[in-house]
C-alpha cells in the first residue's frame, strides 16, 4: 500500500496557528498515542489526509526531543481496506516497552455499533507500524451501548486498560481490563460509572464517556479524565473525577470541568521521563458548524480544522483537584518583550498598554473590576474581553465582539472566583486563547478576528471606581526545525 503523507500547506489564513500543533491542511481531532520513546516525545492525532471534514480517520504524527521543536512525520496508521478498521483508525494511546512502541486504538467498522480494541507495533521509533492482525477486545461487556478509546498503562508487573463507555442504564463509564502482556486482556469490571451530573455553566457529565484516562500521583491521589458525550449532540466537554484508588476500586469525589471554556475536548496523557504528567487536547473550531464535527462552509473554504492544545502539566491541588499550567518548556518560546505595564485604571479613562503579536504570551494581574481588552480592529469594534467580575470575583471571558464575521460563534464563559486579585497567564495564537489562573484552572476559547488593525491591549475598569492591573507580554516565536 502506498505511503500516506501529511498534506501540503493550504494558503494560510490569519486564523491558522503558529505555535499550536496541527498539520498544514485538512481535519484534525483527538490527540492519540502520546508516548516518550528513545529520546523523542511522540504526539499522534486523529487526521483526515483527504479533506477538512471529520471522515476517513488516520493517525497523524509529530515528534520532538524538547517539546519545542516539532518534526512532522509521515502518517503512522491508516485504515485497512476490507479490514476490521476499514471505517477508520480511531482514538487510543501508546506505550513504550522493550524497544518498541505499541499503539492501541479503536477499530471503526461501518457495520458495527461499538468500536473494538486492537493494536499495532513499531520497531523503527514510531514511524511505521505493523498491525496486530486480530481484535484484542472484539466485544464490549453486556449492557454497554457505547465502547471506544483504549488507554493503557503499566502498573507494577501488569498492564491495565480503561475503555470509555456508555451503559444501558444511562451511566457513563470507564471500563477496566488487565493483562500480563500487551496482547491478552481480561475484563475486570467497571472502574468508574456515574449518571449524568450537573457541571458549571449548564453542562453535565453526560451519558457516555469518550477518551477515559487515568492519572495517579505518588501520594495516592488521582483522577479519572473523560470527555462527556451526548447521544444526540455528540461531543460536549472534558471532565474529571478526583479521588483515590483503594483495593482496585476508584473512590471518586464530585466531578469537575477540566477546562471551563467551550472549545476543549479529548484530553490525553503522557508520562514524561522526569515523572510529570503532560496533557494535550483537541481544540475544535467555533465557526458556522451546527455542532462539533458537522459540516462547515467556512471550514471547507479554509481547508483546515482543529488544532492540539499546547502541552500542560497536571499536578494535584491542595483540595484534591487537578491543577494545570503550561508546560515549563514553553517559556523558551518567548521572544520580544512587548509590554511591561502596571498602574490603576478607571472606567472613564481606559489605558492603552501597547501592541502585541498575534501569537503572544501574557501574564496578567487584575483587581476586582479590572478588565483587559484585546482590540483587533483599528476602530475598536472588534475585541476579546477578560474581566475580573466586581460582583462575583469570577474571571469572565467574552467573545461576543471578538469577530466581525457573523459566522463566528459567540458567548461568555466564567472561571471560578479568584480573590482578591486574579493572576493569570494567557497564551494567544491567532484564533485561540488558552488561559491559566495561578490556582491552576483553565479556559480555552476560539475566536476569529478579521479586523484591519494591529492587535492592541487595553485596560479599564467595570463597576468599580478604580482597579489595579499589571500586564507583561512577549511574542511567541515558532522555533526552527529540530
Amino acid at each position: 500500500m502506498a505511503e500516506t503523507r501529511i498534506a501540503a500547506p493550504v494558503t494560510l489564513d490569519p486564523h491558522f496557528p503558529a505555535i499550536h500543533l496541527r498539520p498544514p491542511a485538512n481535519w484534525l481531532n483527538d490527540p492519540n498515542g502520546l508516548v516518550f520513546h528513545e529520546g523523542h516525545y511522540h504526539v499522534y492525532f486523529q487526521y483526515n489526509p483527504h479533506g477538512a471534514r471529520h471522515a476517513d480517520m488516520h493517525w497523524g504524527h509529530f515528534r520532538s526531543r524538547d517539546l519545542i521543536r516539532w518534526e512532522p512525520m509521515p502518517v503512522a496508521l491508516a485504515p485497512t481496506p476490507d479490514g476490521e478498521d476499514r471505517g477508520g483508525v480511531w482514538s487510543g494511546n501508546a506505550v513504550s516497552y522493550k524497544g518498541r512502541i505499541t499503539a492501541f486504538y479503536s477499530a471503526r467498522h461501518p457495520d458495527r455499533r461499538h468500536q473494538p480494541v486492537t493494536s499495532a507495533h513499531s520497531l523503527d521509533g514510531g514511524t511505521t507500524f505493523t498491525k496486530h492482525g486480530r481484535l484484542l477486545i472484539p466485544e464490549p461487556p453486556d449492557g454497554t451501548t457505547m465502547f471506544r478509546d483504549p488507554y493503557v498503562w503499566r502498573d507494577g508487573d501488569r498492564w491495565r486498560m480503561l475503555v470509555g463507555a456508555a451503559l444501558a442504564d444511562g451511566r457513563g463509564a470507564a471500563l477496566e481490563y488487565v493483562a500480563d502482556d500487551l496482547d491478552h486482556w481480561r475484563y475486570q469490571g467497571i472502574f468508574l460509572a456515574r449518571p449524568p451530573h450537573p457541571l458549571r455553566g449548564g453542562r453535565t457529565t453526560e451519558e457516555g464517556w469518550e477518551c477515559a484516562q487515568y492519572v495517579s500521583f505518588p501520594e495516592g491521589t488521582g483522577a479519572v479524565l473523560a470527555s462527556a458525550w451526548d447521544p444526540e449532540d455528540g461531543a460536549i466537554c472534558a471532565v474529571y473525577w478526583p479521588g483515590r484508588e483503594q483495593d482496585g476500586e476508584f473512590h471518586a469525589a464530585a466531578p469537575q470541568l477540566l477546562d471551563h471554556g467551550p472549545d476543549f475536548y479529548a484530553p490525553a496523557l503522557l508520562r514524561a521521563p522526569d515523572g510529570r504528567f503532560l496533557m494535550w487536547a483537541w481544540i475544535w473550531e467555533a465557526r458556522d458548524e451546527e455542532r462539533v464535527g458537522a459540516p462547515s462552509t467556512w471550514t471547507d473554504e479554509a481547508g483546515w480544522a482543529g488544532m492540539l492544545s499546547l502541552p500542560r502539566e497536571l499536578a494535584p491541588g491542595t483540595g484534591g483537584e487537578l491543577t494545570q499550567q503550561p508546560a515549563r518548556e514553553l517559556l523558551n518560546l518567548r521572544g520580544e518583550h512587548r509590554i511591561a505595564a502596571t498602574g490603576r485604571v478607571t472606567a472613564e479613562q481606559p489605558v492603552m498598554l501597547g501592541e502585541v503579536a498575534r501569537a503572544s504570551d501574557l501574564t496578567v494581574s487584575l483587581e476586582r473590576g479590572g478588565r483587559l481588552r484585546l482590540l483587533t480592529s483599528s476602530d475598536g469594534t472588534e475585541y476579546l474581553d477578560v474581566l475580573h467580575d466586581p460582583a462575583t470575583g469570577e474571571l469572565v471571558v467574552d467573545r461576543d465582539h471578538a469577530s466581525l464575521d457573523p459566522r463566528a460563534k459567540r458567548g461568555r464563559w466564567q472561571l471560578p472566583a479568584e480573590q482578591p486579585t486574579a493572576i493569570l497567564r494567557i497564551l494567544l495564537d491567532h484564533s485561540v486563547a488558552e488561559l491559566f489562573t495561578a490556582s491552576g484552572r483553565t479556559l480555552t476559547v476560539r475566536f476569529y478576528p478579521v479586523g484591519d488593525g494591529p492587535w492592541r491591549v487595553q485596560a479599564d475598569a467595570v463597576g468599580v471606581a478604580t482597579a489595579a492591573y499589571a500586564v507583561q507580554a512577549w511574542d511567541l516565536t515558532a522555533p526552527g526545525p529540530p
